[in-house]
């Protein structure tokens, strides 16, 4: 089965952001990894503790996009609620640093 990938206004801000071949590069990451099986975890994705972020992150290179996967109505969507990236051990979301 599918899902539906959606980004909330906060992450489509986050993602216009960055570069034209980084939001592509994220994009499609996006469309291949997350369509299928989005809460299958891999090297590059994985289930998150508590935190006010999300429940799920997936690494592409180093950016971090967060997501949750919910009903609605008859289908399963996939939530994306921030992007962000890694500059060595910090994680900065909007132009903030977070602290996970």
């Amino acid at each position: 089965m599918a899902f539906d990938v959606r980004f909330t206004p906060t992450a489509a801000a986050h993602l216009r952001g960055y570069k034209k071949f980084q939001q592509q590069m994220m994009l499609d990451a996006v469309a291949e990894r997350l369509t299928h099986e989005p809460t299958t975890e891999t090297r590059n994705r994985k289930r998150l503790g508590e935190n006010p972020l999300s429940d799920w992150v997936m690494r592409v290179a180093n950016f971090r996009l967060f997501y949750d996967v919910v009903s609605e109505e008859d289908r399963q969507v996939v939530k994306i609620k921030a992007i962000g990236h890694k500059d060595h051990n910090r994680l900065y979301v909007g132009g903030e640093e977070i602290g996970l």
